[in-house]
């Protein structure tokens, strides 16, 4: 089965066409990240406009590399939340267009159940149950994977997102947006122990987080060092912010994985990328002998491949959308 996957929920455009839920045929990516990185942040309405200008030449680009023509396609799957309104806005309204069109199935995705589906493409021998950590810009969650399409979330940011916070940090310390790649570098030149950042709890929610008074404390500690002309050691921060970021996540997974009976974990999302985070995981999970999996850099952004991924297990449980489908900008990740 072939399908052509849509993916616009925030800045970068991507389109996919994607074979079996598995194989990856072709997947092209516009990213928007130097325009925005102007702003020190994504601008939704360029954001918008930007996929507008993009989206049907990658669409053709993508068929292209993939060398299928439009009769040969079988559905088409776009991601229709959560994420920026009027950025997932020109994926549903482009996607909906071309199932009418070819006359073939439109499947809406849920943005993380995507970021989880990279997975698959990555790893073909990965099949459900598994505990799947989802750390992106917009999304922090804990997720018991049941199967395919039923997912449970077990644990949620409270506040910020991770990669929000990792991005907000950049930008205190001078790095350039986004901040996940430079604070990653950053921090391999820091040293331990210089800073003492907190680690927040939500009581009686063992597995949920709080990102927020972590960003607080980064951005006083920088504003302070400013105002009263201190040495600011942006090395050792970044270290210290990455390591309490890593501490909020990988703890919560493993005691996740071990109430719901999972020994295996899945990452996904863009923070996923993250060097300290991956070596956490691996040496946490090996400890505990579970197994882990990790797309590759690749998979771990936004991107197409991981909406065609889904957008197949999504279509053999028979979820079907018409030209009604609208855009959300917040959703469950349990809505189907």
């Amino acid at each position: 089965m072939l399908i052509l996957a849509v993916e616009t929920s925030c800045d970068e455009t991507a389109v996919a066409v994607v074979e079996d839920g598995r194989r990856m045929l072709a997947d092209r990516i516009a990213s928007q990240a130097d325009m925005h990185a102007l702003y020190g942040g994504v601008v939704p309405e360029i954001a918008s406009r930007k996929h507008m200008e993009v989206i049907a030449q990658l669409a053709d680009a993508a068929l292209a590399e993939a060398g299928v023509g439009r009769d040969g396609l079988d559905a088409v799957a776009v991601t229709y939340g959560p994420g920026l309104i009027g950025a997932v806005l020109v994926g549903v309204n482009f996607a909906k267009s071309v199932a009418w069109a070819l006359g073939i199935p439109l499947i809406p995705v849920h943005h993380v159940r995507g970021h989880i589906a990279a997975n698959y493409i990555a790893f073909p021998e990965l099949t459900p149950p598994f505990l799947a950590l989802a750390v992106s810009g917009g999304n922090t969650l804990i997720v018991d994977v049941k199967d395919y399409t039923d997912l449970t979330v077990l644990g949620a940011t409270r506040d910020d997102a991770a990669g929000e916070c990792f991005d907000k940090a950049a930008r205190v310390l001078g790095l350039p947006y986004p901040g996940g790649a430079p604070m990653d570098a950053l921090a391999r030149e820091g040293q331990e122990s210089v800073y003492d950042l907190p680690r927040a709890r939500v009581s009686g929610s063992p597995f949920d987080m709080s990102f927020s008074g972590l960003k607080t404390a980064v951005v006083n500690l920088a504003h302070h060092a400013e105002q009263t002309g201190e040495a600011l050691d942006k090395a050792s921060l970044a270290l210290a912010f990455t390591r309490a970021v890593s501490d909020m996540l990988v703890p919560r997974a493993i005691a996740a994985a071990q109430a719901c009976g999972r020994r295996c974990i899945v990452a996904a999302g863009g923070v996923a990328a993250n060097s300290f985070l991956r070596s956490e995981l691996e040496r946490a999970c090996a400890a505990e002998g579970y197994r882990l999996y990790i797309p590759p850099l690749a998979l771990c952004g936004d991107n197409g491949a991981m909406i065609g991924a889904q957008g197949y297990y999504e279509y053999l449980a028979g979820v079907r959308a018409g030209t009604s489908l609208n855009a959300c900008a917040t959703l469950d990740i349990g809505t189907l």
